[in-house]
């Protein structure tokens, strides 16, 4: 289906660059049900670990080792600390595979897309919005779930530094900022799945494929690094750095592996865009 192209069979007044703004698709889609449901569970899960120590007691570990969750409960840094800990590995995978996979997917299954670019709105300036308010979607649900966690955790353990379980501890602004620093690392560390959700979003007209797609390869990369006689090849892998962000939360943080990790992801997502870009430009839409 082709779309119209700026010339004089436009409207006068037409720019292409106004069409579908971020600000409108943003929106729509806080709009969605999905959405709302997604940012729920996000906010309760912290008060469900409050609960669950509150019921089974102190969190321990099984030897002698001081863990991330054995301090848990030391104060409301530590509390958002294990909260990224025990969310990060597959609980902020899905609705960073939910606000990318769903965006386009779901405009085809509700046979609106192709009103879309015959509205006209560009091809490129209708993913790009998409794009912009699905990463912008993902990267709020990981700054919402250590948000509450830490307000809750502060409420209920109290305001302290951060006892970090190799030794020593983070004063609390010092926490906070290490905190913000492994938030933004989980959210460059997702990108591929971001980018692998967006561009099976561009290839399907069914949602659910989209978004399950993406949930499941990165599973799939999960399995992979477990295999450890894939020895160094593990290192290509965006999995394999998915918890480099821990080295932020140390009395002097070690960046050689967020930054490898970043690199990797980053180069992933890249390449997966680009893909996504290039089928949709030359994708026959009929939905």
């Amino acid at each position: 289906m082709s779309t119209l192209t700026p010339g004089a069979d436009t409207a006068p007044g037409y720019r292409p660059v106004r069409t579908l703004p971020v600000r409108v698709e943003l929106i729509r889609q806080l709009k969605r049900r999905r959405t709302l449901v997604m940012g729920l569970l996000l906010a309760v899960l912290p008060f469900v670990l409050l609960a669950a120590f509150a019921i089974g007691g102190e969190p321990g570990s099984r030897s002698s080792r001081i863990t991330l969750m054995a301090t848990a409960t030391d104060s409301g840094a530590n509390f958002a600390a294990v909260a990224l800990f025990v969310s990060a590995g597959f609980l902020l995978v899905v609705p960073v595979a939910l606000f990318c996979g769903d965006t386009v997917a779901s405009e085809a299954n509700w046979s609106s897309l192709r009103y879309l670019l015959a509205a006209p709105v560009p091809r490129v300036r209708l993913l790009w919005s998409k794009l912009v308010v699905g990463l912008g979607l993902s990267l709020a649900a990981m700054v919402l779930l250590p948000a509450v966690a830490l307000v809750a955790g502060t409420a209920a353990y109290g305001w302290g530094p951060l006892r970090i379980p190799t030794g020593g501890a983070l004063e609390p602004g010092v926490a906070v900022q290490r905190l913000a620093v492994a938030v933004a690392y989980i959210f460059v560390s997702q990108l591929v799945t971001a980018a692998l959700a967006f561009w099976l979003s561009t290839r399907t007209d069914a949602p659910l494929g989209a978004v399950g797609g993406a949930v499941g390869l990165t599973i799939v990369g999960n399995v992979l690094d477990a295999v450890t006689a894939l020895g160094d090849w593990r290192d290509f892998l965006p999995a394999h750095w998915q918890f480099a962000w821990a080295d932020a939360l140390q009395s002097h943080a070690e960046w050689a592996g967020m930054i490898q990790g970043a690199s990797v992801s980053v180069s992933c997502a890249l390449v997966l865009f680009a893909l996504a870009f290039r089928g949709f430009a030359r994708k026959d839409v009929v939905s």
